[in-house]
């Protein structure tokens, strides 16, 4: 029996109106709870966070949604359909994979034309090897979606399944790397189904081939984009759950929690914008923290004890540019450099920028033109980079000159993108000002010692009535993992 929270569980507070905190906020709803969600910037979303900037409207974390099936569960919920909230455009390619070689293949979620990309631009063994893969992959994912991913834990043993007998035959608990050239031997198609693993925080040649799950989601299940922007997701998730009965505060900061008797009874709250205001006080019954791990640990007061530290992921350097119109990008570009083991190397064993860089470059206008000004693109260029505990780098300093290499990497790359009539750039320091751990929006990574039961639980040992949610702790990173640790935190509460 899965443990969870004593009643009363009337009265429920979730602090964090990310994607995880909605979600919880939403299948709480739904068990008929009373929900008051705290969130401390103005607008819901979290990482999923907007920018706007002389009428260009940015997305300033994920580029994306996969998994669209678990957007319309949080919904159904309280009795939603997506399609009533949202507006999404499945992308066709989902990515163009560009080569220092100046070769190119793009990524179908067709397997029909992905399997003819393959066969054209590489050979008829790798669209062989492809359809092998695919199939693979989609057993992949049908094992662990339930038993690994959708599953709350109490132990290492809640493990112990049938599954986990069929992950271990199918090689999940190989190395990713490997695993893929198994199935592919050209090292660009190699890429393309592998890098993913930076997502979760390790290198494609250490990674568990477990991870190729997430290329799973992005390769076969497919991309979407919703019409204005991903931040249309938060906000559609906000309006249901606000019309289902949730109050919000925003603009709101929780700094600190009252116990008695083993449980929180309320916590205490300030404005934003003025901290030195006076406070107020939210009772509760029950309490879900869903903010990065450190700042659920300054509320508590502590941090659970570990054999070892907690690794954290690698960063991310973001360049945002309103461009003038003509880029010829699609929606998802991936450039990728010559070098590849050596560069992971860098960023994560030697906290050195890339010598060589591979680059997510999105171009969302060439979806939605609404998010920019007539005559003008969107563009935004993503750098993995070293934390700030393996590398505490000036970035006041770093970041400009970064930005300019980056500039000058795509321009020898046949990436012409204009003069920008706007820019933004996001750094690790930046990231770390947000509050999150090391300066990387990625959480903790997915080293085995914190993957599926070993990664930070969800319930708080000593606090009768305090749940986590969020990609730092159970299932982890990406937008379709935070969103089954709001159901999950929920059914910690519910049942």
């Amino acid at each position: 029996m899965t443990r969870t929270v004593q009643s009363p569980t009337d009265h429920v507070v979730v602090v964090g109106a990310g994607l995880a905190g909605l979600a919880t906020a939403l299948h709480l709803l739904g068990a008929g709870r009373r929900v008051t969600v705290v969130e401390r910037d103005p607008t819901p979303g979290g990482r999923a966070g907007r920018l706007d900037l002389d009428g260009f409207r940015l997305d300033t974390g994920p580029t994306v949604i996969t998994m669209p099936e678990l957007v319309e569960e949080a919904l159904g919920a309280v009795g939603e359909k997506l399609g009533d909230r949202l507006e999404l455009v499945d992308l066709h390619p989902a990515y163009h994979a560009r080569f220092a070689d100046g070769s190119a293949i793009d990524v179908h979620t067709d397997p029909g034309a992905m399997e003819q990309e393959i066969r054209e631009k590489v050979s008829a063994a790798d669209a062989e090897g492809y359809r092998r893969l695919r199939a693979w992959l989609t057993e992949l994912y049908r094992v662990q979606m339930a038993t690994f991913i959708d599953a709350n834990f109490d132990s290492p043993l809640d493990v112990l399944s049938p599954d986990l007998a069929r992950l271990g035959t199918l090689g999940g608990f190989g190395r990713l790397g490997p695993k893929i050239g198994k199935f592919l031997g050209d090292e660009r198609l190699k890429r393309i189904f592998s890098f993913q693993a930076l997502y979760a925080g390790v290198p494609p040649a250490k990674a568990l081939a477990a991870y190729a799950v997430i290329a799973y989601m992005d390769t076969i299940a497919g991309v979407s984009f919703p019409g204005g922007g991903v931040r249309a997701l938060p906000q559609a998730l906000a309006d249901a759950a606000a019309d289902a009965g949730a109050e919000f505060r925003y603009g709101t900061t929780v700094t600190g929690l009252e116990r008695s008797g083993g449980r929180v009874r309320a916590l205490r709250t300030v404005p934003t914008d003025d901290p030195t205001a006076d406070g107020d006080r939210i009772a509760a019954d029950a309490v879900v923290l869903s903010v990065d791990l450190p700042a659920a640990h300054a509320l508590l007061g502590r941090a659970p004890r570990r054999a070892v530290p907690l690794r954290w992921s690698p960063s991310a350097f973001v360049w945002h540019a309103g461009v003038p119109a003509g880029t010829g990008l699609g929606h998802h570009t991936i450039s990728f450099g010559d070098a590849w083991a050596g560069t992971f190397d860098e960023i994560i064993t030697e906290g050195r920028l890339m010598s060589d860089p591979s680059l997510l470059i999105t171009h969302p206008t060439a979806t939605d033109p609404s998010l920019a000004p007539a005559g003008h693109e969107l563009v935004s260029v993503l750098a993995p980079c070293p934390n700030t505990d393996v590398a505490p780098l000036d970035w006041e300093r770093v970041g400009p000159r970064y930005r300019d290499e980056l500039r000058g990497v795509l321009a020898g790359r046949g990436f012409d993108l204009g003069e920008p009539v706007v820019q933004h750039t996001i750094t690790p320091a930046d990231w770390s000002a947000q509050g999150l751990a090391a300066g990387t929006p990625f959480s903790a990574a997915h080293t085995f010692a914190q993957t599926g039961p070993f990664r930070s639980g969800n319930l708080v040992r000593g606090e009768g009535n305090v749940v986590l949610a969020g990609c730092g702790t159970t299932p982890g990173v990406g937008v379709p993992t935070v969103l089954v640790s709001g159901k999950l935190a929920a059914a910690r509460i519910t049942g």
